[in-house]
């Protein structure tokens, strides 16, 4: 198994697969069933919570009544926000920088989103909002926007990325290089992962910890290719020599032996860059 699927990312090398994290929430390529059901589930559930504490002046009425409020409504805000979010995936700065396409797609989604929320509240309660209230509401459905949209590209966005130089460009200076120990000095740096507030550095000469932030780290990695597999580890693409499954989870075996786990927001696009 393992033998078949180091030959099945050395042919998607060869074909300059797409740098990993360069697809934002919704990208091109739909998304798994189990993605599409964790997302809703977890616009249901935040619609569950202000259902219980009766946001935006809802707490008179009955609980069932709130729920039956504020769940399909937060589930259809989700389904609006992706099909917005595939306009925003268009503009090219914010495709990559996930607070920027955070902050344009909230924007985006406010504007029909509160005519929905508009709506939606005099079906439901069998009031009759006037127009001159909707600034007020444009205020409150922007404030959740910016909070569910934040949420999403916490849960969904793949981590950081860092690139080799071109071919034929001259070989970069690592600036991380020259925070190895003298133990190490001069390794292949294969990983960077967080223990508390520090980094364990695993080399070709083996491991040692420095006190550093991991985010700090994976700037100071640019010139290595690599990527974020998870929320405490960064990995050279060279140093994996093959893949397992740990339950329903994808784990990379490293040179060296250590053992990298890639979280479910990075399996998509490290597949989809050929790492496995």
């Amino acid at each position: 198994m393992q033998p078949e699927l180091r030959e099945s990312t050395g042919s998607e090398r060869e074909r300059q697969a797409p740098a990993v994290g360069e697809a934002p929430i919704a990208g091109d390529s739909p998304r798994t069933w189990r993605e599409w059901v964790r997302n809703l589930a977890i616009a249901g559930g935040v619609g569950a919570v202000l259902a219980v504490v009766g946001a935006m002046d809802s707490g008179s009425v009955p609980l069932v009544k709130r729920l039956l409020y504020w769940v399909p409504l937060m589930i259809g805000g989700g389904l609006l926000g992706h099909v917005m979010s595939l306009a925003v995936a268009k503009i090219p700065k914010a495709s990559v920088n996930p607070w920027l396409f955070g902050a344009i797609l909230s924007l985006a989604l406010t504007l029909p989103a509160t005519f929905v929320v508009w709506g939606y509240t005099n079906v439901m309660f069998g009031t009759q909002i006037p127009l001159e209230a909707l600034p007020g509401l444009f205020g409150s459905v922007l404030f959740l926007s910016v909070a569910m949209t934040a949420l999403m590209i916490v849960v969904n966005w793949p981590g950081r990325v860092t690139h080799a130089p071109a071919p034929g460009a001259p070989a970069p200076s690592v600036r991380f290089a020259d925070r190895l120990p003298a133990k190490v000095k001069g390794a292949v740096i294969h990983a960077v992962s967080a223990e508390d507030h520090y980094l364990r550095l695993h080399t070709s000469k083996g491991s040692e910890l420095i006190l550093m932030r991991l985010s700090d780290a994976i700037s100071e990695l640019e010139g290595v290719e690599g990527a974020q597999t998870h929320r405490s580890w960064w990995v050279a693409r060279d140093a994996v020599e093959s893949t397992r499954r740990d339950g329903d989870k994808i784990v990379l075996v490293l040179k060296g032996g250590a053992e990298a786990p890639v979280s479910r927001p990075n399996v998509r696009a490290l597949r989809e860059a050929g790492w496995f």
